[in-house]
């Protein structure tokens, strides 16, 4: 009897000592070697390249960069497409997401949304014709596009069944568009009524490009981004979040948060999977 007790403690033994060095290896992985993170340069004012130097730049770059200098390491960026980066991150090929990926439940079957930004969908459209297009129930027949790429169209029909249809009104037309810099393009040629993107970047956008829309009314539903991690790799998005949570108590979050012109969408503590 105490020979197969002695037996079955050297097993467990062996048997700790077989994954000892895996759990090692990976919290060397995240300390040490630099993060792969999948980024899309062409939403401002949160991922896109300088006009200047060509260099990737904004504030998810801005905010990687300073989390994993918290974390003793580098982000090493690979830019991707939209329809890409779940699956980089599921096969591997990318460590996490960090570009402005809002937190979906249909989305967190295989990732964990670690929520950095607060945004919403948001109408709006040519200056021109803000007087007559001057609320949300004026989009109502419309023809309005949105990247298909994101959730925005299906955001834009639902908001339409809820008030315009029940209402008697016509529905708005949804238009998917090739990404949200496709959609400006048909607005300003008159293809579209308006467009819907995140209120977060319309800030930028009528800063860079002045007199040139409107943004209307409020955002259609109030959502969450989230730095995307994969549910595999809890010992990463433990440490990720612990960063995050670093920089808003340090107040570096803050001041990068004020430098993009984000203060209305910043966030006051560590979000997981959007529950406060």
């Amino acid at each position: 009897m105490l020979s197969k007790s002695i037996h079955r403690l050297a097993l467990f033994a062996g048997t700790f000592a077989f994954l000892l060095p895996a759990a090692h290896a990976q919290t060397a992985r995240i300390k040490g070697a630099p993060i792969t993170a999948g980024i899309v340069s062409n939403y401002p004012p949160l991922d896109f390249k300088d006009p200047a130097t060509g260099k990737l730049t904004g504030f998810d770059v801005e905010l990687g960069e300073a989390l994993a200098a918290k974390l003793g390491t580098t982000v090493k960026w690979q830019e991707t497409s939209f329809d890409q980066m779940m699956s980089s991150l599921a096969t591997g090929r990318i460590d996490i997401i960090l570009s402005a990926m809002t937190d979906l439940p249909a989305r967190r079957d295989t990732v964990k949304f670690i929520n950095y930004l607060k945004t919403g969908p948001h109408f709006y459209v040519i200056k021109g014709r803000a007087a007559e297009l001057a609320n949300m129930v004026s989009m109502c027949g419309k023809k309005v596009g949105a990247s298909r790429r994101t959730a925005f169209p299906a955001d834009i029909a639902k908001w339409s069944d809820e008030n315009c249809v029940k209402a008697g009104k016509p529905p708005i037309v949804v238009t998917g568009t090739d990404g949200s810099a496709d959609a400006r393009t048909q607005l300003r040629q008159g293809r579209l009524d308006a467009a819907v993107q995140g209120g977060e970047t319309l800030p930028y956008l009528m800063k860079q490009e002045p007199n040139t829309y409107a943004p209307i009314g409020r955002p259609l539903v109030i959502q969450y981004i989230g730095l995307g991690v994969t549910r595999k790799d809890d010992a990463l998005a433990s440490e990720l979040s612990g960063a995050l949570g670093s920089l808003i108590a340090d107040g570096s979050y803050a001041k990068i948060v004020e430098k993009w012109g984000l203060q209305d969408y910043a966030v006051s503590k560590v979000i997981i999977d959007s529950a406060e």
